[in-house]
């Protein structure tokens, strides 16, 4: 409604010829449809994108921004059109005045220095295999989603082909993922059968969040901030069946308990990896692990299947790390495209 009911007029009043994206994407809970009443105390409020060409940001971008701060009210809807500078982690808030210009956050890329800024490498050119697995699935997943409000020069074009990972990039990313759980997926019945539940517990847990990830990737959905896994994971296909499995997972009270409901999120799975029809049919039900009397659903044998599915032979001889979210779980290694970056020399 800001765009359509203020910015739009604007624009086509005192820039007719201008070519320009608008959008609501990039950061922010409202950009993947999350935000609560809670999400407006920051960075919350009036606000948009404009994407110009190359060109025309040289030409146009101090110009468009400095008649927007004189002619945009100083509310919208009853929400300031005003923000405070930005803070040192980039946060502005809504602040109220009663006359004067704005502060606003119309903020204006071109879609190159965007995506650079969230991305860390231009996305405009063709990517290439490490490219794909040095980009935080979160920062892919606020590029991709949001909402387009006018698309003029391409933006939409440039979301499509991020929306999701190549092929043979996606198959490794799942036999790196199952390679990870069958590290750990005996531990859950070795720890109890020791008396140690509070181990026990800790790895289930390590194992349904491991396990969520994986339908992530089956459903080839990227995975969002922590903060929003299990909101986004209820809204998975397989997150209605698995959801209240994986939560029995978390309250059992004792290893057998824990290895049973285990056992049945395991099979679900099984079951969805045959269904997407890239390997032959695998066991869909849990058995003993080498003999010791601790149930798994082998998970060794799935990454393995996978793997010999990919074409790409460099990237079938990777070990299998997976992307910078399989092989690192750092908040500041995910929102540092600087960080990210340099840990391609892993894949070297």
């Amino acid at each position: 409604m800001f765009f359509e009911e203020e910015v739009r007029p604007l624009l086509k009043a005192n820039f007719p010829k201008l070519k320009y994206s608008a959008a609501l994407i990039g950061w922010g809970s409202e950009a993947l449809g999350y935000d609560t009443a809670q999400s407006t105390d920051h960075h919350w409020g009036p606000r948009l994108l404009l994407f110009l060409t190359e060109t025309d940001y040289k030409k146009y971008k101090t110009i468009v921004a400095r008649h927007l701060s004189n002619k945009l009210p100083l509310t919208f809807r009853g929400y300031s059109t005003n923000f405070s500078r930005a803070e040192k982690n980039g946060v502005r808030h809504m602040i109220y005045k009663k006359s004067g210009n704005i502060d606003h956050m119309v903020d204006i890329f071109t879609i190159k220095s965007f995506l650079e800024n969230r991305l860390g490498i231009d996305a405009t050119k063709k990517l290439k295999t490490v490219d794909w697995l040095l980009m935080p699935q979160q920062r892919l997943l606020a590029v991709t989603s949001g909402a387009v409000f006018q698309d003029s020069i391409g933006l939409g074009k440039l979301r499509g082909r991020l929306k999701y990972y190549p092929y043979n990039v996606w198959l490794y990313l799942l036999s790196s993922q199952w390679a990870k759980i069958s590290e750990e997926e005996a531990f859950v019945g070795r720890t109890g059968d020791i008396e140690d539940e509070l181990g026990s517990q800790i790895v289930a847990a390590r194992m349904v969040r491991e396990l969520m990830r994986l339908c992530f990737l089956m459903e080839k959905k990227y995975i969002p901030y922590t903060k929003w896994f299990g909101t986004a994971f209820k809204e998975l296909r397989s997150g209605q069946k698995l959801s209240p499995i994986f939560r029995k997972v978390i309250l059992s009270k004792n290893w057998k308990e824990r290895e049973r409901h285990l056992s049945g999120a395991y099979s679900v799975i099984a079951i969805m990896h045959n269904d997407l029809n890239i390997t032959k049919p695998l066991p869909t039900k849990t058995t003993k692990y080498h003999g010791r009397p601790y149930l798994v659903i082998h998970s060794d044998n799935f990454a393995s299947v996978i793997r010999a599915k990919i074409t790409d032979k460099k990237l079938r001889n990777l070990k299998p790390i997976g992307s910078v979210d399989q092989f690192t779980d750092s908040t500041p290694v995910s929102e540092s495209m600087e960080l990210t970056k340099k840990l391609g020399i892993i894949y070297s």
